[in-house]
């Protein structure tokens, strides 16, 4: 596997990684009403985990070329951001207050049970996106040798592992930093997270609608 192609695969993986969405959403939210984004910020990466082992497993290819399993998985991932969406709007009134995360993941968390909750939610945001996985099935396969001397599935991999990797950085980041500089702002705070939870919305009924027939 050539050097160059890794290269442009990871300048690639960063600039779609650079387009706010979904999970851009989740990430501010957790900077905002958790002590620590690393566990909505992992689920998300897992989620990443889940949608490289199908490409390997090229179960994601048939998922692509059947129109009522893509249909399916397309209203269940819009149905759970519509979801997510409206419990963060529901949730904003807290976002940014003195009182804000005391309740949230960490040192008042001793069974840990928040913390896998939002495990799993973040898991639930990049797992369940259709386009996600669409997006895998188009783009690793593109940057992998088919006459390396590497395996095919071992390439794509690696190329899923190294945009996780760039994802989990950028993430962390947006997440550390709404913490950081809204934390202090509890009227602006709110006002992202409110933003963060319509974001969710609409890109739910976005990816509704676009299953209608025309």
């Amino acid at each position: 596997m050539a050097a160059s192609s890794i290269a442009a695969f990871a300048a690639v993986s960063f600039l779609l990684v650079l387009v706010p969405g979904a999970d851009w959403a989740y990430a501010i939210t957790s900077g905002l009403r958790d002590r620590s984004v690393v566990p909505a910020v992992g689920g998300l990466m897992l989620g990443y985990v889940g949608l490289t082992a199908v490409v390997v497993a090229g179960v994601a290819a048939v998922v692509a070329q059947t129109p009522g399993v893509l249909t399916a998985l397309t209203v269940l991932g819009a149905g759970y951001l519509v979801w997510l969406g409206v419990t963060t709007l529901i949730g904003a009134k807290d976002a940014g207050s003195p009182g804000a995360g005391d309740g949230a993941v960490g040192a008042d968390d001793p069974t840990g049970a928040l913390a896998r909750s939002r495990v799993l939610k973040g898991a639930g945001v990049s797992g369940l996106n259709p386009k996600a996985l669409l997006l895998y099935v188009a783009l690793l396969p593109q940057f992998a040798d088919q006459h390396g001397n590497w395996p095919l599935a071992l390439q794509i991999g690696l190329l899923g592992l190294l945009h996780m990797c760039t994802a989990g950085a950028v993430y962390l980041g947006v997440g550390s930093l709404a913490r950081t500089v809204l934390r202090a702002r509890p009227t602006a705070a709110r006002l992202i997270t409110r933003l963060s939870g319509a974001a969710m919305i609409v890109l739910g009924g976005v990816l509704l609608v676009e299953q209608i027939p025309h």
